[in-house]
């Protein structure tokens, strides 16, 4: 009798991967193993390993397995060992840490020359001795800015400067390239997510209920009204030139609007819990921040509205997808002794858009 290569595999007790999904992850995500050969037999049972860190499995049966992958793990392949045998490697991107010991509450930024910006925002009203940093294209972190209280959205300007918003006084800060910040517009509530048009205009996200819109000449208009949100308003623009909008609240049913170029707002998408930093790639798709159907890491939507979990981790609160294929993930969440959280990186097949202007 002949058998396919999924029914030698049973046979001869050697494990087979088919597909995994989702196919990226940061530390702590989980991913689903799918193929033959799973099952525990004689007192062995399935080991993964993402290159050579062995993973804990929450779910193992014979055709799937669900595997956390473990801190430290690196290379970009994962394996199934069955007692003596072991599957061939399957790949996976998996996320690595390049700097800790921050609060980003958005996504990160990063300039043409690939430095990543990102900040320590601190608790409300708290000034911490370093409120920015960058990280070099070879990811050696550096103090950047220490003069600004709770720092929240980034947004690389037209002309490659860097613009900072303060939740805490409603302003937006313009940072030069030695580091100093010069306030560069005042009165915009509680400023959360910036993002700038191909015009040079930019927007701002007051979480008290408005999208403000500013002119390469500093003229404030109120582009859009929204209904205020406990965290954040969280900016993107579409390569149409629509504006997507993510406000998470206590809801596990929250929406992503999108605003029209004339200031129309509409619900893009319904069905997220607490959907945070989100960005497009090249090809109209949108990445956020996000729950989806219980499980947390970055969400991706259709042009046609289908969702799904393009990569698994916990915390995530903001991205900057890289026209190279490289994505910069942020990490935040709160400990005994104050908030805290990481940046990652990730070579990944999704291509962002290139840098406004």
């Amino acid at each position: 009798m002949k058998f396919g290569l999924g029914e030698s595999s049973k046979k001869n007790g050697i494990p087979r991967i088919e597909r995994v999904a989702p196919s990226a992850a940061i530390p702590g995500g989980e991913i689903a193993i799918y193929g033959t050969g799973f099952a525990s037999r004689n007192g062995s049972r399935p080991i993964v390993r993402f290159g050579e860190q062995e993973a804990s499995l929450s779910l193992a049966s014979e055709t799937r397995l669900i595997a956390k992958v473990p801190e430290g793990a690196s290379g970009g392949m994962v394996q199934v060992s069955m007692a003596d045998h072991e599957s061939a490697p399957h790949p996976v991107s998996i996320g690595v840490e390049v700097a800790d010991n921050l609060h980003p509450v958005a996504n990160p930024a990063v300039d043409a020359e690939g430095n990543i910006y990102v900040t320590f925002s601190g608790q409300r009203g708290q000034r911490v001795p370093v409120s920015l940093y960058k990280i070099t294209a070879n990811y050696s972190v550096k103090p950047y800015v220490t003069s600004l209280i709770n720092p929240s959205g980034l947004a690389i300007g037209p002309g490659g400067d860097l613009f900072v918003s303060c939740r805490h006084d409603g302003t937006i800060h313009r940072v030069t390239p030695d580091g100093r910040a010069e306030e560069w517009i005042e009165g915009m509530g509680v400023a959360t997510g910036i993002a700038f048009d191909k015009a040079g205009n930019l927007y701002v996200g007051d979480r008290s209920g408005t999208i403000f819109k500013i002119s390469p000449t500093r003229e404030i208009f109120v582009f859009a009204t929204l209904e205020p949100s406990i965290a954040a308003y969280h900016l993107a623009f579409h390569p149409s030139g629509d504006l997507y909008v993510t406000g998470p609240t206590t809801s596990s049913f929250d929406r992503i609007f999108r605003i029209t170029q004339g200031g129309e707002v509409l619900v893009f998408y319904r069905g997220l819990g607490r959907p945070q930093g989100l960005a497009f790639d090249r090809d109209g798709y949108l990445y956020v921040a996000a729950s989806f159907a219980g499980r947390r890491g970055l969400v991706r939507i259709s042009p046609q509205g289908h969702a799904d979990i393009a990569l698994s981790g916990s915390n995530l609160v903001g991205v900057a997808l890289q026209p190279s294929g490289r994505a910069i993930l942020a990490t935040s969440f709160t400990l005994g002794s104050g908030p805290t959280g990481a940046l990652y990186t990730l070579d990944w097949e999704v291509r962002g858009l290139p840098l406004v202007g």
